[in-house]
């Protein structure tokens, strides 16, 4: 019996949303942090959507946005030439570090005690959290605008993507291992630890290569151009969404696909998946984050399975409801947050 996507929309942001990132599972659940051109990143309770808090201090659109292991601290990249790092537990300000150019990707080490930097400037930035007064440690090599760059290896390699080009350092000598050409711009890159794989999107394609060697692995060709691609955590199903606003879902072993669904009112920017895998957000074009379930009807978050009676005559059509406390829930979490950096709360809605 097929049972009707039904994704929640986060609203609150006012321009296209361009990034976002999942914590870890910590003992609080798990978190979500999205990026904007609004230049206002916001925190959420990454299974409900809830709005948590917005970080207020940047001048200018946010491109970049990522939260460590266990959501501790959140980190962004702006266009107003600056990274930042924050507590993301209290929302306060922790360091502003000054580029010379727009920074475009922010990446915590495991321990979180350094932060990767890129931007338009094409160097590769490694600051020590510990020493924020020191000098970062730079890496030249990139020839074009840096648009993502993230730890691999246990923090020993770095992968990095600018225009045309993916490459991968070795962090101990600051040294360029290999690089991938491509003959389009790629748009998005993905590392997933578990297998060491390396998901890029470039085109209309999704291609899948060893973060090791960078040998590919395999590659799939979707209906439009791409924007972004993520891989489930047990690499059964992949995700991704681009210009033609829907997010296509594919099996992973056969490249066969799933289903495809249309919600957002614009390109879609940004997409990943839940540490969990029980659900993936999107952020597009039209100012809106959503949560879609993989697999369409499991009680989970705010989603919850009601069957029909069978002797009420009703048609036995599975459907989606939300607990009534939903709202209260709300409510409760804005009291909880009237004293953080924003009060006004963005409304989660089905």
């Amino acid at each position: 019996m097929a049972m009707r996507q039904t994704p929640l929309t986060c609203s609150g942001h006012t321009r296209p949303v361009v990034d976002l990132a999942f914590s870890g599972i910590t003992p609080y659940g798990y978190f979500l942090i999205s990026a904007c051109k609004d230049g206002k990143p916001m925190l959420r309770q990454g299974d409900t959507g809830d709005w948590i808090g917005t970080f207020l201090g940047h001048k200018g659109a946010v491109w970049g946005a990522t939260l460590n292991k266990d959501a501790t601290k959140a980190a962004t990249a702006a266009a107003d030439f600056t990274a930042k790092v924050w507590d993301a537990v209290s929302g306060d300000e922790l360091m502003t570090l000054a580029h010379k150019h727009i920074v475009k990707t922010v990446d915590f080490t495991q321990d979180s005690n350094y932060l990767l930097t890129g931007g338009q400037d094409k160097l590769l930035r490694i600051y020590d959290l510990n020493k924020p007064e020191a000098d970062p440690k730079e890496i030249s090599g990139h020839t074009s605008g840096i648009k993502k760059a993230l730890w691999c290896s246990e923090d020993k390699q770095i992968l990095s993507a600018d225009d045309k080009t993916v490459r991968l350092w070795d962090h101990a000598t600051m040294t360029e291992v290999k690089s991938l050409n491509f003959n389009m711009s790629v748009s998005s890159m993905e590392y997933i630890p578990e297998g060491e794989i390396l998901v890029i999107t470039y085109g209309r394609s999704i291609a899948f290569h060893s973060a090791v060697s960078l040998d590919p692995i395999k590659s799939f060709e979707a209906p439009a151009t791409i924007n972004s691609a993520s891989l489930h955590p047990e690499k059964e199903f992949l995700v991704a969404g681009g210009e033609d606003f829907k997010l296509y879902k594919y099996d992973y072993n056969s490249g066969e696909e799933l289903e495809s669904y249309k919600g957002h009112f614009g390109p879609i920017h940004c997409v990943r998946f839940s540490p969990d895998g029980e659900l993936y957000a999107s952020g597009s074009e039209d100012g809106t984050l959503r949560l879609w379930q993989t697999v369409v009807g499991k009680t989970y978050g705010l989603w919850k399975c009601v069957l029909p009676e069978e002797d009420s005559g009703d048609l036995a059509k599975p459907k989606i409801s939300f607990p009534e406390t939903a709202e209260e829930e709300l409510e409760e979490i804005a009291s909880e947050n009237s004293d953080s950096i924003d009060s006004s709360t963005p409304e989660v809605k089905a």
